[in-house]
């Protein structure tokens, strides 16, 4: 039996002919992401050596600008990592800051066929680019930037045929959480994209999928190459590169289909994903006191055009605290260009610095005692986002953009014909 795109990737960077589910791999890592998280005073490690400087990008994300001592601490730390290393790729607080995957997508630093690691688990984002990339533990990270290699055990493989084009005012976002409530978890498999209906997406909306693979439990979440995701990369960076396609006889797990036509608007009710996603139907109508669209998955230009979108002749309820977090400065910039930041901000919606923040429950958005918030990022367990008594509903950008305006989860075709 051939390979799938994950096996394939891990077998040439191991220099093995061939792997198979169950096999334990050390490969080469290509790029390695140290985030603010990695400077911490509790966790950070005081690097001796480092065999390639120029495979380490250092990003600051979770906690920018700084809401306390230790955030700060930590942003010392890093720039001194940086000087002392001469690592060119940094992303401090500034014009070239932002959430460490939009990063990668905005400069290309996922290179087809290749390994990437961060300490953050929605690493698995950078898989659009048909790459693996998987968050790792601190401790794995520092030595994959030290020695330049890590370790994985083969996992089997669940291909996703995408079909179909997406439905008035349904997103990528809506397509996930119909995934993650009809198949559930996926812990210990990797997740592999492919299929006619790909064509149709956006590089914004496929990371969407990839992004979210991490609330399924997904060990790498991988697209087959295409045109648009191959020239993507080019643009934005020279480094020659291979694309790895999946075997014609790859052995799979299962083939499953992902009808987009099929997919409407959804939602996930609070305090998980997994086994707890609706229509949204069933909860239009609940009192919001917070709407939130932002985050890795959900903070693109393509996101916050559609929010303007939504929004435009509307304002947001007096009720309700809508925040806005775009991916990275570079998106914030576009969107400004182009006068959606304008919009947004007329509506009534605060537009905050490109951040983590409010989607781990940092800074610029906790939520209180009580409170009810819909939000278009990453996770909704309890305490995610604050007060562990407030209760977290995940939807679509146009949904929480909806959901805004009225102070009530609402159907976001109400806004969009």
């Amino acid at each position: 039996m051939g390979m799938t795109v994950a096996e394939k990737i891990l077998a040439r960077n191991g220099g093995l002919k061939k792997v198979s589910p169950g096999d334990v791999v050390t490969v080469e890592v290509a790029a390695v992401i140290l985030i603010d998280n990695n400077f911490q005073a509790n966790v950070r490690v005081d690097i001796l050596k480092m065999r390639d400087p120029s495979r380490v990008i250092v990003a600051f994300d979770h906690r920018v600008p700084a809401g306390n001592q230790q955030s700060a601490a930590a942003h010392v730390a890093g720039r001194e990592l940086v000087k002392k290393f001469g690592i060119k790729r940094f992303h401090d607080v500034g014009p070239n800051q932002g959430i460490a995957h939009q990063l990668i997508a905005d400069h290309g630093y996922a290179l087809p066929g290749t390994v990437l690691l961060c300490s953050d688990s929605h690493t698995c984002s950078a898989g659009v680019f048909n790459c693996v990339a998987r968050g790792v533990g601190g401790p794995d990270v520092v030595y994959a930037a030290i020695k330049g290699e890590t370790w994985f055990r083969v996992g089997e493989t669940i291909r996703y045929n995408i079909e179909g084009k997406l439905a008035t005012a349904v997103t990528m976002k809506d397509v996930f959480l119909d995934m993650a409530g009809r198949y559930g978890d996926h812990a210990t498999l990797n997740v592999e994209f492919g299929g006619s209906g790909v064509a149709g997406l956006s590089m914004d909306a496929r990371k969407t999928l990839t992004t979210m693979a991490a609330e399924i439990s997904a060990e790498f979440a991988t697209f087959e190459p295409d045109d648009v995701m191959l020239d993507w990369v080019r643009k934005r960076n020279p480094t020659p590169f291979e694309a790895v396609y999946p075997d014609k006889d790859a052995n799979y797990k299962e083939v499953r289909k992902l009808n987009l036509s099929a997919v409407a608007p959804m939602v996930a009710l609070p305090d998980s994903i997994i086994g707890n996603v609706r229509p949204v139907a069933d909860a239009v109508g609940t009192t919001i006191n917070q709407a939130f669209v932002g985050s890795c998955a959900n903070g693109t230009l393509e996101d916050l055009t559609l929010v303007a979108k939504v929004l435009e002749g509307h304002k947001v309820s007096p009720n309700v605290r809508f925040l806005v977090t775009p991916g990275s400065n570079n998106i914030y910039r576009e969107a400004l260009r182009t006068g959606i930041i304008q919009k947004l901000a007329d509506a009534g919606a605060m537009v905050t610095p490109s951040t983590c923040g409010a989607c781990g429950g940092g800074h610029m958005g906790v939520v209180g005692p009580g409170e009810t918030c819909i939000t278009a990022t990453t996770r909704n367990f309890k305490g995610r986002m604050g007060d562990p008594t407030a209760r977290i509903f995940m939807g679509s950008p146009a949904t929480i953009a909806a959901s805004a305006i009225t102070g009530v989860i609402t159907d976001p075709r109400e806004f969009i014909k």
